[in-house]
């Protein structure tokens, strides 16, 4: 048995835990996909389509709960005292650019991110949909609803040819109308082992058991696809028991001193980067709880040291194994907060403007985009529209969202995003 767990999340306000447990038991053909991913199909899509390796990637990091973005990277320092907090902005080696006090390691880099300041359309909804999607959860909701991008990247390129699954999620997963084959592995918060006494002649010889078995459905399909699915498991099992993938996720193979950087909070951070090195086109997963409708700044002062460290250790791992002109890191949250500080030193949801920050990608970086009037409540100049971000995205991964569309269940053609022109200041 291959057991996959997660730690517990701290809920939100809405009540709703993080918490998960995935199990893969008796491995038949249908637990062969590796919890809800189904490798064995991606490997068919990825012959099928002729997909051929490529280093590009997307690491899509949620801030779940809704950051307080005039804390983090547009402090009003000007402001009245109900509105611009108890943070102090400082310096960062770009001129012109201030961040927050408690982001020291981040400031020293401004160079290697941009920061949106004026971001907009996001939705009043404690969920990764939209920044996974870029749509709300009612859009297309007859047939499915949109994809994550994750799906749509396994959908048009397939896996990289490494081996390594296209997409992997530490985080709730919205394949969509794609339907399961392009969900996410979701390898929850460790290694993967084999456990329970299965070792992988066990596993490789119950997988040519389950072949045998098949022998009739094989001899009557004409056209060929049981005979396909033999040789795609065999790979998926591959994964488990000898695949870059499971090699990724051990973070004991990685120096000791890389790992402290990145901090014990910074190791799905850290984990990201190996597992893009691996091959994956597409990194997502929540961090820390940011629903601070109480204790705001103290709630900060605990998370933005560590985002701090496993942030900036990303961003500077990427530079210097050149994967910077590849891979693209994406930050932000749900939305918001309110721009006057409540009664109980908290701030509440706020949807009408929000913060994005981006690196990598081979993207224009050291700037900042847009900007937001006197209290951060609005966006002032310059509004970024959520989907120009995942426009921008998939240009980055060389998909052209002028041509391409995807069918939905009702053989309808759907474009990938509505608002078809990437941050032009980036491109």
């Amino acid at each position: 048995m291959l057991r996959i767990t997660s730690s517990d999340r701290s809920p939100q306000c809405n009540g709703i835990s993080r918490r998960s447990a995935l199990k893969l038991g008796t491995l038949g053909l249908g637990a062969l996909g590796l919890s809800s991913f189904n490798l064995s199909h991606l490997f068919a899509a990825e012959e099928a389509a002729g997909i051929r390796s490529s280093s590009k990637a997307i690491i899509n990091i949620h801030l779940g709960g809704g950051p307080s973005h005039q804390d983090m990277f547009d402090l009003k320092p000007l402001a009245p005292v109900e509105f611009r907090g108890e943070f102090n902005p400082i310096p960062t080696n770009v001129s012109g650019i201030e961040i927050c006090e408690h982001l020291p390691l981040l400031a020293k880099m401004a160079d290697k991110y941009a920061i949106i300041r004026s971001l907009v359309g996001m939705f009043d909804d404690h969920s990764n949909f939209h920044t996974n999607t870029g749509y709300g959860r009612n859009d297309l909701r007859n047939v499915g609803g949109r994809p994550s991008i994750g799906s749509v990247v396994s959908k048009i390129l397939g896996p990289s040819g490494s081996g390594a699954p296209a997409y992997i999620a530490y985080t709730d997963d919205h394949e969509g109308y794609l339907g399961p084959t392009y969900k996410a592995y979701r390898p929850q918060g460790g290694d993967l082992k084999l456990v329970g006494g299965m070792t992988a002649d066990r596993l490789e010889s119950r997988t040519n058991l389950l072949t045998s078995l098949d022998k009739i459905r094989r001899d009557v399909d004409s056209s060929g696809q049981m005979s396909a699915l033999d040789s795609f498991t065999q790979r998926a099992v591959g994964v488990v028991t000898s695949g870059k993938v499971a090699d990724a996720l051990d973070l004991e193979q990685e120096d000791k001193a890389v790992r402290e950087r990145y901090g014990r909070d910074g190791e799905v951070f850290l984990r990201s980067r190996r597992l893009v090195e691996a091959g994956v086109r597409v990194v997502t997963f929540d961090w820390g709880g940011w629903d601070t409708h109480g204790d705001n700044f103290n709630q900060l002062r605990r998370l933005l040291p560590k985002l701090d460290a496993g942030l900036s250790s990303l961003i500077q791992d990427l530079h210097d194994r050149g994967m910077d002109k590849d891979v693209t890191v994406m930050m932000w949250g749900e939305f918001g907060r309110t721009p006057r500080v409540n009664s109980g030193a908290g701030r509440d949801h706020w949807s009408r403007v929000a913060m994005g920050f981006m690196a990598g990608g081979g993207m224009k970086c050291g700037q900042v985009i847009g900007s937001t009037t006197e209290n951060a409540e609005d966006a002032k100049d310059r509004p970024v529209q959520l989907q120009e971000v995942f426009s921008t995205l998939y240009h980055n991964m060389g998909i052209n969202v002028d041509s391409t569309r995807l069918i939905d269940p009702a053989g309808r053609p759907q474009y990938l995003t509505d608002i078809r022109t990437p941050i032009r200041e980036l491109i």
